[in-house]
């Protein structure tokens, strides 16, 4: 029998407990767990090996984890704080280490900001020829954040376009 409560739901529900997070919702390997269809873990699953019944559980794992960020982010805007709402004063950051991850390749990273007043509504393609550093977004970040820097691990300036 798979639990009727959606996964964020699921682990805030765990939390409540007074006990922490149930662990089994925290691993990597915790998808089969609760939604429907899937058999394997995420990190399996994403070594697809072009497998295409992987890639088709693969890509209800990713609307299920899309959905619950669309879930927070829309909370997160229905959250007034003063006159703006709680997005609006929130960064959220969501993406992979792995632009492919049957691959193991770390380019062109799937990455999504959302929210802390940035200029939204866009995609912004880093230079493919020079691998725009992801730590570029990072100082980014730590600017809207008022820390005082341009620097952040290997990246130098910021992502112009967000501003």
């Amino acid at each position: 029998m798979r639990d009727p409560l959606r996964p964020g739901e699921r682990l805030l529900q765990s939390q409540r407990r007074d006990r922490g997070p149930d662990p089994s919702l925290v691993a990597d390997d915790c998808y089969e767990i609760w939604i429907e269809g899937i058999n394997e873990g995420h990190h399996g699953l994403t070594h697809h090996g072009r497998n295409p019944e992987k890639i088709e559980q693969l890509k209800i794992v990713e609307k299920v984890t899309m959905g619950a960020f669309r879930d927070l982010l829309v909370s997160l805007r229905d959250t007034k704080e003063g006159t703006a709402s709680l997005l609006d004063s929130t960064q959220v950051l969501i993406g992979s280490n792995l632009g492919d991850a049957s691959g193991h390749g770390t380019t062109n990273l799937p990455i999504l900001l959302a929210g802390g007043g940035y200029r939204h509504g866009q995609h912004i393609a880093g230079d493919a020829g020079n691998n725009t550093p992801l730590a570029k977004l990072y100082v980014n970040m730590l600017q809207k954040f008022g820390v005082p820097t341009d620097k952040f691990g290997s990246g130098a300036g910021t992502i112009t376009e967000l501003s």
